[in-house]
């Protein structure tokens, strides 16, 4: 977008985010990423709860872009925030949600950019190397790095960026012989510069973001009109009855608040299987 060509953006981060975040959003706004180390964000939560994150997963990026604009300055900010839980559709799978949120002082806008998927956030407590060496496998150690704990997940004495056998192994014996009951609490490294699949999905979200910075208001002609809002109803294909699939997305601007509801339109009914009527 010509807006934001050659204009200074601040992206605070101190675990490698700017690596795939600064150029897609270089390549893809003509903008530059002004890259903040300034400040620790591990001050404002980390995943190894030492220290509980600040307000919600979209709060803790807005105070991250906030911070790393007054370091460097500007009135163009970005900061990315994720997070990891159950898959919201069996809550079976480890799932993570990545934030990037784009704030122009200047508009008076925030556009957020959004990707989720399956991510590495395993844990387990070992009693003996060989469980040890089946869960690092399985996670993808050593590209995807481990945390060691003795004894629990919320044990003080970690041991983070473990990304070798031979250092697996030293951490290891050294918790095994700290724990009282012989135990060892450890768990995928969640870090972003530890975690590659967490990696990929900031990637992705930063190309959302250019979508959504893109996508501007007909009225104003501000970036960021995006999906606000879905209405359900979609009628059953076989009964008519509405659905809770929706029918209708609602787009909003982000600066002069235009709504608009449109029709969906890649599809007419819903199939009678999320029919509460054909399929109770």
């Amino acid at each position: 977008m010509d807006a934001y060509a050659k204009q200074k953006v601040a992206f605070l981060t101190r675990h490698g985010k700017e690596q795939v975040v600064a150029p897609v959003l270089e390549e893809g706004l003509a903008c530059r990423i002004e890259h903040v180390t300034a400040f620790d964000t591990d001050q404002l939560g980390t995943f190894t709860r030492d220290r509980a994150r600040f307000g919600t997963q979209l709060e803790a990026a807005r105070r991250k872009a906030r911070i790393g604009m007054e370091l460097a300055g500007t009135s163009l900010g970005i900061a990315s925030e994720g997070s990891f839980g159950p898959d919201p559709i069996s809550g079976l799978l480890p799932w993570n949600v990545e934030l990037l949120v784009w704030i122009d002082d200047v508009l008076g806008i925030e556009v957020v950019g959004m990707a989720q998927g399956t991510g590495r956030c395993g844990s387990l407590l070992v009693e003996d190397w060989d469980a040890l060496e089946a869960f690092a496998v399985r996670e993808g150690f050593p590209q995807h790095r481990l945390v060691l704990r003795p004894q629990s997940r919320d044990d003080p004495r970690i041991r983070k960026g473990i990304a070798d056998w031979g250092h697996l192994r030293a951490c290891f014996d050294q918790c095994l012989v700290q724990s009282d009951d012989w135990q060892v609490f450890v768990e995928t490294d969640l870090r972003a510069f530890a975690n590659p699949s967490r990696m990929q999905n900031i990637e992705r979200a930063a190309r959302d973001l250019i979508l959504q910075i893109r996508s501007c208001c007909p009225i104003c002609g501000s970036p960021g009109y995006r999906v606000a809002g879905r209405q359900p109803g979609l009628p059953c294909a076989a009964c008519g009855l509405p659905t809770t699939n929706y029918r209708m997305e609602v787009w909003e601007c982000v600066r002069c608040r235009h709504r608009v509801e449109q029709a969906r339109v890649d599809c007419t009914v819903a199939s009678p299987m999320v029919c509460s009527f054909c399929n109770p």
